[in-house]
């Protein structure tokens, strides 16, 4: 069994009791709420006259269903209405914290967490979203879970769970012009499986995870879940206390210094033992994107899809099923294929690095995005959107041809007005390609960088962004 990991020093930190099924009553610092999960769990606290134990320890805001477009209220679709509604009063009864839409702080649960320096190293997060896992770049031990654990943590501010696994998945060296923190988790998943951080926490660490920056560290743990893993972080560092200091609910005066140490204590020891070891030469990384109907069936642009016979037999029906979903032939190439919508956003890669980074390939393609091809380019929180616009980068979208939206998931799971319309498809920043994913029940979706998806917009094509980044560096 591990031990000394970061991992093994929260489990046993916020460890209350060991019940009799095996399982840790584990204690959860920060629970983060939305409006999709949380007004079954408030009924139920209701029918159970049960109150929320620690409001104080509960953040709230609105993501999921909220129109990037008209956001005036009622909202246009009455459901999304009548959620929002639901989350506006039993946060309300119940004194939890709402960033609501205009409030200046609403946004994508996991980007408003981290930029007002709420979620820190050494905690434990829970929320009713599969991407907690996002916290997990700071060092904290993020879950997420269902609609009655929700309610479990409302009511008790724990959750009964099962210990795991720790996975140490390291990525050695510098990536290549034209490889970003989205192809570096891609690559992992196609190599380790969707299913095979199945019992396990990872922890990312290596060369190449301690040189990104905590927007790029997000975006490598936030799609964790989709390698089966239950949770992924990175261990804290001087990149992580710069990226906290400062912000509103991060410790401040005398308190820095204390949490500083404590923070670099709870960092897994250099003599940590592990349940398992993987490593990933960065070098070996280039830019990679989904083909199929998982985020494991990915490959580089320098490749062709793969044959059938490739995959182990009990592989191969899921195979075949993705080629037909998604209409593709072993041994195509995915550059140049025709897209129909690009979306770029989502929890994954919504953050103002995601966008600057979008902006400076459109100056450097310097065309527009052709008239057929629909675009949308959604800031994760109303500060990045401020953020963005300070610096100009809506003008540069917008000259470019591109949809400047206001903050949500938007496209991303489509639990809103932006969604596909019949067999279109998307080149997606986000981090799920299931089928019907993106709200129409046909569409296809295919997960890339935003930088690759900025170009694939501008030439209404899948186009690799490294001719135009090293021209770039020659000039």
């Amino acid at each position: 069994m591990s031990r000394g990991t970061l991992f093994d020093k929260v489990w046993k930190l916020h460890s209350i009791d060991q019940l009799e099924s095996g399982q840790t009553q584990l204690f959860i610092g920060l629970h983060l709420i939305h409006e999709v999960t949380s007004p079954q769990a408030f009924a139920m606290l209701r029918e159970l006259d049960l109150k929320v134990a620690f409001p104080e320890n509960t953040l709230a805001t609105v993501d999921h269903i909220v129109p990037t477009e008209d956001q005036a209220r009622p909202f246009a679709d009455p459901l999304a209405e009548e959620m929002m509604q639901a989350l506006e009063e039993n946060t309300a009864a119940s004194g939890i914290r709402l960033y609501n839409v205009g409030s200046g702080k609403q946004g994508v649960v996991h980007i408003i967490a981290p930029e007002l320096g709420l979620t820190q190293p050494g905690m434990t997060v829970a929320c009713g979203d599969s991407h907690t896992a996002t916290h997990g770049a700071f060092g904290a031990v993020a879950f997420g879970i269902g609609t009655s654990q929700v309610r479990d943590v409302l009511a008790t501010q724990t959750l009964a769970m099962d210990p795991l696994k720790v996975r140490r998945v390291e990525v050695n060296g510098a990536l290549s012009s034209g490889v970003f923190a989205k192809d570096v988790i891609l690559h992992i998943i196609r190599h380790l499986g969707v299913k095979g951080g199945a019992g396990y926490a990872y922890e990312f660490a290596g060369t190449c995870i301690d040189a990104m920056s905590m927007e790029e560290r997000m975006t490598v743990c936030n799609m964790a879940i989709e390698g089966g893993a239950r949770c992924g972080y990175i261990n804290p560092d001087q990149i992580t206390f710069d990226y906290l200091r400062g912000r509103e609910f991060a410790p401040q005066g005398d308190l820095w210094p204390q949490a500083e140490d404590w923070w670099r204590s709870i960092a897994s020891d250099s003599d940590a033992d592990y349940d398992d070891l993987v490593i990933f030469d960065a070098a070996e990384i280039s830019p990679t994107l989904t083909w199929g109907i998982t985020p494991g069936q990915a490959l580089g642009l320098d490749e062709t899809l793969p044959a059938i016979e490739n995959y182990a037999p009990e592989e191969q029906d899921l195979i075949r099923q993705a080629y037909a979903y998604m209409d593709l032939t072993p041994g195509q190439s995915m550059l140049g294929l025709p897209i129909d919508v690009v979306f770029i956003g989502s929890c994954t890669n919504g953050r103002l690095s995601d966008l600057r980074e979008v902006a400076k390939i459109c100056e450097l393609h310097g065309g527009r995005v052709p008239a057929q091809i629909k675009t949308v380019v959604v800031p994760g929180s109303e500060a990045v959107k401020a953020a963005a616009e300070a610096e100009g980068l809506d003008q540069i979208f917008i000259k470019h041809g591109f949809d400047w939206r206001n903050a949500g998931c938007s496209m991303c799971l489509a639990m809103n007005p932006d969604k596909l319309v019949g067999r279109q498809i998307c080149a997606s920043t986000s981090n799920r390609n299931f089928k019907g994913r993106q709200g129409s029940p046909a569409g296809r979706t295919l997960l890339m960088s935003p930088a690759m998806a900025a170009l694939t917009a501008l030439e209404g094509k899948i186009s690799d962004v490294r001719p135009l980044l090293n021209k770039e560096v020659q000039s």
